[in-house]
């Protein structure tokens, strides 16, 4: 972890110094892996088995642990002039920095961007960032104020506002343990010096429940240790180059596997981490790694050469999901039933359109279509309705969320009376303003609003854009393309194209190969090694002729044998 402190000059140019983290005297603590309950793990492990190793696989705050680590692969440094448009107004400069974010993938490809900044923000907000927005091209990022002479008050920040890409609503009333004079918790409405240093049973829960409906499909991969800021070294906890293991420092190493102070592999062992690594030997080729967690992810195999499952492959944005009722987004098959029942609860339901056009078209905080650059609430045009504040009906007395209230609209449709259910959050204490996340009110982007269009930052948009079907197309009408725009293959089809007979799968997720074709190989190899034993006392007869087929014989026998043998950057955000 590093840090960025601003250096006393005289010049009148404002220098910075990049120090690591550990070189910060904080007050002494006690920091323990939390071990905790088990339950519900499995997205979360999955994550972190890509980076398996003591140190690697948790970053400690205070006691509470989440079990994520965020590498810093990039950083850039605004000296001359600002790349954007960065103003007072957070909403503005979010948009001006997830554009100019999106147009530097292609050069610095990344799960997650933050802007920090010297200027003050409007108000009182010190940070913003879109809700559920982690691995989206379009809106994983956040923007926050440099606000305090301490590095720990904008790393409580922009930790704040990852927190709420990563899925992380602010607390609720019980949720924060810590002490005031301690600092609270990190994901807290307001906080302020001491500042925070914790996250919360509250705050997992809601990350599982992210992780577990498809939410930040990105960070199941490894990072790109080659461009990671401070170099290699090990004990970092992360394979580098040259390193044939690496599970943290001596004092933290529990791997079988791995010898800490050399980073190599033990006596005999082939692996020592990953999920295609089992008691320190590589799992056979074609062994499932991950499973699909929905209907918009894919499937994930071990190749039998590495031990490091494949990086996480969904379907592309924009794929057709849930009969034709939805689009994948990010690897979420997001529906408006969907999003009525984690507000409402399990009787949610969507509520008629009329709902959403009457409630949006106010252009006030209770109805509208999101927030321009202003900072103003926008009215829904008629076409956009269904991608402003969700609508829903319940017979729920509140919603889940507890800094949350119900909004009532009666409706009239036909002769029936309907009341349509949305809901405003708010920060306790400050129940008139909207908090410094985007509304997690509104419909999300990426949930279908009509035929062939899909919901983007408060538009309904044709879906074309995203370019779903044109790279679809390709796959010849026997796979669909996943998120690195390869085509995965329907079983029995080989990619790259499926244009061929093949065992299925993509270029991406590893030999899709089934146990009967492994035992085929074993069979066909032991048949073979006969064979060219035969062959070869024939030879003894019958010397020319028989000598080529011989060759032939033990040229197939060995191929089978090698084939048997052989196997076939970051991002957070929110707005205090």
């Amino acid at each position: 972890s590093y840090l960025i402190e601003p250096l006393l000059v005289s010049t009148d140019a404002q220098q910075h110094a990049v120090l690591r983290a550990k070189s910060l005297h904080l007050p002494r603590g006690n920091c323990q892996h939390h071990h905790g309950n088990n339950r519900n793990e499995e997205p979360l492990n999955d994550f972190l088995h890509g980076m398996m190793s003591a140190r690697s696989a948790r970053v400690c705050l205070g006691r509470m642990t989440l079990n994520i680590r965020v590498a810093l692969i990039g950083l850039e440094v605004w000296t001359n002039t600002d790349m954007i448009n960065v103003s007072d107004n957070p909403h503005s400069t979010l948009a001006a920095f997830l554009s100019w974010r999106r147009r530097q993938l292609n050069t610095l490809p990344n799960d997650n961007a933050q802007l920090i900044t010297g200027k003050s923000f409007q108000g009182t907000t010190i940070g913003l960032a879109p809700l559920k927005a982690m691995c989206s091209d379009y809106q994983s990022g956040g923007v926050n104020t440099d606000h305090s002479e301490s590095a720990v008050g904008v790393a409580a920040t922009m930790a704040h506002e990852m927190g709420h890409n990563f899925g992380m609503s602010h607390d609720s009333t019980g949720c924060c343990q810590a002490k005031a004079e301690d600092g609270g918790c990190i994901m807290a409405a307001a906080t302020g010096h001491p500042f925070p240093r914790v996250f919360n049973g509250c705050n997992e829960k809601e990350l599982m429940s992210y992780l577990s409906s498809g939410g930040g499909k990105c960070l199941f991969n490894l990072p790109n240790t080659r461009s990671m800021y401070g170099g290699q070294r090990c004990g970092n906890g992360y394979l580098e180059d040259g390193e044939e293991c690496d599970c943290g420092e001596e004092e933290e190493c529990t791997s079988p596997c791995c010898n800490a102070n050399n980073c190599t592999l033990k006596a005999g062992a082939e692996c020592a981490h990953g999920i295609c690594c089992d008691n320190c030997k590589l799992k056979s080729p074609g062994v499932l790694c991950r499973a699909p967690s929905g209907s918009c992810d894919l499937p994930e195999y071990c190749d039998g050469k590495t031990e490091t499952c494949p990086a996480n492959f969904y379907l592309v944005d924009g794929t057709s999901c849930a009969g034709g009722q939805a689009y994948c987004y990010t690897g979420m098959c997001l529906t408006l039933q969907q999003q009525c029942l984690s507000l409402w609860g399990r009787d949610g339901q969507t509520a008629p359109d009329l709902c959403f056009k009457k409630v949006n078209e106010a252009g006030d905080m209770y109805g509208n279509c999101g927030k321009d650059l202003l900072g103003k609430y926008r009215s829904c045009q008629d076409r956009d309705a269904k991608c402003g504040k969700i609508q829903c009906l319940t017979s729920a007395s509140k919603p889940i969320e507890n800094n949350a209230v119900r909004i009532e609209t009666t409706v009239t449709v036909g002769n029936k009376r309907i009341q349509c259910m949305g809901t405003h959050v708010y920060k306790p204490g400050q129940e008139d303003t909207q908090g410094d996340t985007l509304d997690p009110g509104l419909v999300l982007t990426g949930t279908k609003c009509g035929d062939d269009s899909i919901c983007f930052n408060g538009e309904c948009r044709n879906a074309s854009f995203l370019r779903a079907d044109e790279c679809n197309a390709k796959c010849h009408g026997h796979g669909l393309c996943n998120n690195n725009h390869n085509c995965h293959c329907d079983a029995g089809w080989a990619p790259p194209l499926c244009d061929q007979r093949g065992s299925g799968g993509s270029v991406d997720s590893g030999p899709v190969i089934s146990h009967s074709e492994i035992l085929y190989v074993q069979i066909l190899t032991v048949s073979l090694r006969l064979c060219s034993f035969l062959t070869l006392s024939y030879f003894v007869f019958h010397q020319v002729l028989s000598f080529q087929f011989w060759l032939s014989s033990l040229w197939l026998s060995l191929w089978f044998w090698l084939l048997l043998d052989c196997g076939a950057a970051t991002g957070i955000n929110s707005t205090h």
